[in-house]
């Protein structure tokens, strides 16, 4: 397995990028939120050679213009990763499956040179979900040992713990290997 972060406006444009294959960057949330550090933690990421994803905090609700947004705000590179993050709102409330399955869609659709992945946690997985629709793969979060999250499903990547920061490991020999797959998804 390798190791990778994920990052948001809460983290630093010069996150450490020592040991890492990948990072994914928050780069939209609903319809009007970007991250104001997306382009500079893109940069830092692109520098260190590493395998780039960005994801999208999906809401509820108008979820073509969600698609729309994000794409058009995410960089566009060939290989990059394009992930939905699918979990409850500050509102307390969250996507239904037919929203996020469609969402999914809808980004591959716009960016079919990169592979469109699910986010969620294990508690969405195993009892929000009801389709098992992850796109070209599940990115879990269970924060247990790296590598071993409680679900059967097979998974790409696992959030196992946040503290001090998101880290996660995917289920690829090499960072090559992540690079090939992401650039053939």
């Amino acid at each position: 397995m390798i190791r990778g972060i994920d990052v948001s406006a809460y983290q630093s444009s010069s996150y450490g990028t020592d040991g890492l294959s990948f990072v994914f960057i928050k780069a939209t949330e609903g319809r009007s939120y970007i991250n104001p550090k997306l382009a500079a933690q893109t940069k830092r990421a692109r520098d260190a050679g590493l395998v780039v994803g960005f994801y999208h905090f999906l809401w509820p609700g108008n979820i073509s213009a969600q698609a729309e947004y994000f794409v058009s705000k995410a960089p566009e590179k060939a290989g990059d990763i394009l992930a939905v993050d699918w979990e409850t709102t500050s509102e307390g409330t969250h996507a239904s499956n037919a929203q996020k399955d469609l969402f999914i869609r809808k980004v591959k659709e716009k960016r079919p040179n990169n592979p469109v992945i699910l986010y969620c946690n294990r508690n969405y997985w195993l009892n929000v979900d009801t389709t098992s629709y992850a796109g070209d793969g599940l990115w879990i979060a269970d924060y247990v040992t790296a590598g071993k999250p409680r679900i059967q499903a097979k998974w790409r990547f696992h959030q196992y713990t946040d503290n001090p920061l998101d880290k996660n490991v995917a289920d690829f020999s090499s960072k090559a290997a992540l690079r090939e797959w992401a650039e053939n998804a």
